[in-house]
């Protein structure tokens, strides 16, 4: 730690380094030293350069008003640190609170669509352009039924079985027979795309109060199309325990966020198509679980399971929330 310290001026003797215990694809680490508190990163990619562009970017953000917390630069100017092989950044810490949507009333569901707005706008500006374009596929049936045989054959042999051991299996043969009936309306590939955040959920917003504080986390800063960015977002702030959305939140939380961006109907209910296919063929919950061994998770599948059912069947209702 004081190797680390050392690289950096005026940042004082470190007095407590505890880790933070929510996130999944980084360490963090809250660091007290004798001149104040801060948020040590430890990169799991280990790509410098791409996460010297990540904070090159939070910093232009910051200075167009979004609410960000760029890095601590060290004393030669970078904000990369490695050590052992290992990519650190220090950041100032957030003092505020993480909120999911069940938290946020209509102005603060309308906030948080205006503030995503603000993000893609900001970021066509400081990322000079919407980038290269590229071909964005939906998934294909086919290695979608494979990947279900395979979790399947996973879940039956594990031992002991529990109860999200049949859920398991109950969703998996039920998503195999969505997929088989909806297929005809696999999305055509998509060529479109911005810069956006790539991982705009509640861990990744910080609340001081009502207002939003700092967003977090940049790693998957990178060239997708917006809409889709907006749609993930909602689904994830505005689901419900049992798997449905709060589609008044969602209605406000969209009008808003096309009034920032001028995004039109048709923009939006596109994305909702996309987003609900990727919802219909997407297992990366069990992939953890059943191929990596991994369990933090878990305690998502339920509602993000009985989701893509629920919205298969209000596709309709879904869209007009989004789009009307």
């Amino acid at each position: 730690m004081r190797d680390l310290l050392r690289r950096y001026a005026s940042l004082g003797e470190p007095l407590t380094c505890e880790p933070v215990a929510q996130g999944l694809l980084n360490r963090g680490y809250r660091l007290a030293t004798t001149r104040g508190e801060f948020f040590l990163k430890h990169h799991l990619d280990g790509d410098r350069e791409a996460i010297a562009r990540q904070h090159d970017a939070t910093r232009r953000l910051q200075a167009l008003g979004v609410p960000v917390a760029p890095p601590v630069q060290d004393c030669d100017g970078d904000t990369v640190t490695v050590l052992g092989g290992r990519c650190y950044a220090l950041h100032p810490w957030v003092h505020g609170r993480h909120r999911d949507g069940a938290q946020l009333g209509a102005v603060g569901s309308r906030r948080l669509g205006a503030l995503l707005g603000l993000v893609h706008i900001c970021l066509e500006q400081v990322m000079e352009g919407r980038g290269p374009a590229a071909d964005h596929l939906s998934a294909d049936p086919a290695d979608t039924f494979a990947l279900i045989d395979d979790l399947l054959s996973r879940a039956r042999r594990r031992r002991p079985r529990d109860s999200f051991d049949e859920l398991a299996e109950h969703r998996l043969r039920e998503r195999r027979h969505l997929i088989e009936r909806y297929a005809h309306r696999r999305p055509p590939p998509q060529t479109t795309g911005g810069w956006v955040h790539g991982d705009f959920h509640p861990l990744n917003l910080l609340y001081r109060g009502k207002e939003p504080a700092a967003i977090v986390d940049w790693d998957r800063l990178g060239v997708q199309p917006r809409a889709e960015e907006a749609v993930r977002a909602a689904v994830i702030f505005f689901v419900r325990p049992a798997g449905e959305l709060d589609l008044d939140k969602v209605r406000a939380y969209a009008r808003a966020y096309r009034g920032a961006t001028g995004a039109d109907p048709a923009e939006l209910a596109a994305a909702v198509h996309r987003v609900w296919w990727e919802r219909l063929n997407d297992f990366w919950i069990l992939r953890w679980r059943y191929q990596l061994h991994d369990r933090r998770a878990d305690p998502q599948f339920p509602a993000a399971s009985a989701l893509a059912v629920w919205w298969t069947r209000e596709y309709e209702a879904v869209c007009e929330a989004f789009a009307g």
